[in-house]
């Protein structure tokens, strides 16, 4: 399988985990996800759910584009730094005011979930890269 028709598999799949985690945790567990910010209060849904996870996706995918683009040495290692980062950095939200303990946790195993696919995903081998692999038929 091409690198670009994987990384097409993992971005979609990136958008689905979270969307499962909503259907556990909304409907299935009958939890209510909302956000409270004073007067006003935000209802998660699954289709905001999939449009954030795929544009992170499709953002993550850009990033690792450009680096392996423009040739940058270990451009998968400082993808997947930068990847890391901003997986800590979206946990900082949760920890603020306007949202119950499940509202918290279902929205960390989004996150989680996201990351867990991405990272692995995306950052695995880059196209054209040869394979070192036993038995891989694009070693050198």
């Amino acid at each position: 399988m091409s690198a670009r028709k994987r990384r097409l598999r993992v971005t979609a799949l990136a958008a689905l985990l979270p969307v499962l985690v909503w259907l556990v945790s909304d409907p299935l567990a009958g939890h209510r996800l909302r956000i409270a910010d004073g007067e006003q209060t935000l209802d998660i849904g699954a289709v905001p759910v999939a449009v954030i996870a795929l544009l992170a996706s499709l953002l993550g995918w850009g990033l690792l584009a450009v680096l392996e683009r423009f040739g940058v040495r270990r451009a998968r290692g400082i993808w997947t730094g930068a990847a890391g980062v901003v997986l800590a950095m979206s946990f900082l939200p949760l920890v603020g005011d306007g949202m119950d303990g499940g509202t918290r946790v279902s929205l960390a195993l989004m996150h989680l979930a996201v990351g867990a696919v991405l990272i692995p995903g995306l950052g695995g081998s880059s196209p054209g890269r040869k394979s070192v692999l036993p038995g891989d038929d694009r070693r050198n």
